[in-house]
């Protein structure tokens, strides 16, 4: 059921996505951010120096090939897959959709079209996929060498931003700035702004937990007896710290190994040392 669920939530984020490129922002020559707004621009640069036509859904699906290899082999299969699916669901919206414009007011195609996508991909990381590209780099990053992703991202979006400017006139660089602050907004009210989150975890069954923690994540967990105020009954505290992708996984667990657990999700400013597990 769950399962089912998941892959119901995946398929309308992309078909959001698509809608929000081929009505929204591709005919507004507006670029989303990521590898999304890559293969935007590499299939508008085709198309307008070139005698070739390339569509952005098949350049985004080529794009993710690598990047999904990577992931399956350092982030983990689940994620993957259902990362990969959604981007070849994309792919097949945009092949489906007519590229057509709902509006010739430029700003509306911006502020729209990143609402739109950012709904379909918040729900998406919210049910613990997401839509390929940097997400699976993020990860990879995060448990190679624990630094902040939000530099990656913003290195790729400034090419995306600079390249639009030099090649289509600024006023498309600053509609394109528009379209990924709108985005960022609407992705971090539906699912989470911070890049890590402190899970305090306080459980009767922590040998039964760090096991099925530690089964499916890398991270490391703390242990502090805890004991009721009210009851006396003896328990024990785990404090992990996990990324914004692995929240779902560890809502997951809880759900299946102590659906008692309270459990308090705070955000994370910044961590020194390493947060994996060795």
């Amino acid at each position: 059921m769950l399962l089912t669920k998941k892959i119901i939530v995946v398929l309308i984020g992309a078909l959001l996505n698509a809608i929000a490129l081929n009505l929204f922002l591709i005919p507004a020559d507006v670029y989303a951010s990521g590898f999304t707004g890559a293969a935007q621009l590499i299939a508008r640069s085709v198309q307008e120096y070139t005698p070739y036509y390339v569509s952005t859904g098949i350049l985004l699906l080529l794009l993710n090939i690598p990047v999904a290899i990577l992931g399956w082999k350092k982030v983990g299969k689940s994620f993957t897959l259902f990362s990969f699916f959604s981007v070849a669901a994309t792919t097949l919206f945009l092949e489906i959709i007519p590229l057509h414009s709902v509006s010739s007011d430029i700003l509306l195609n911006a502020v729209f079209g990143a609402v739109i996508a950012a709904v379909g991909i918040g729900f998406t990381l919210k049910w613990g996929a997401s839509t390929g590209g940097l997400d699976i780099v993020a990860m990879v990053l995060s448990r190679m060498n624990d630094k902040p992703v939000g530099t990656y991202f913003f290195i790729l979006n400034s090419v995306i931003i600079v390249s639009a400017g030099f090649l289509y006139g600024w006023e498309k660089a600053l509609y394109t700035l528009v379209t990924l602050y709108v985005s960022t907004r609407v992705i971090d009210a539906i699912h989470t702004r911070h890049e890590k989150l402190t899970a305090m975890i306080i459980t009767k069954k922590g040998d039964a937990l760090k096991e099925a923690i530690y089964n499916k994540l890398v991270r490391g967990i703390t242990t502090i007896p805890a004991k009721g105020g009210f009851s006396n009954e003896t328990k024990e505290m785990m404090i992990i710290v996990i990324t914004r992708y692995e929240l779902f996984d560890l809502e997951g667990i809880l759900k299946e190994v102590d659906p008692h657990a309270f459990t308090n999700i705070v955000e994370t400013a910044g961590i020194h040392g390493f947060f994996r597990r060795d």
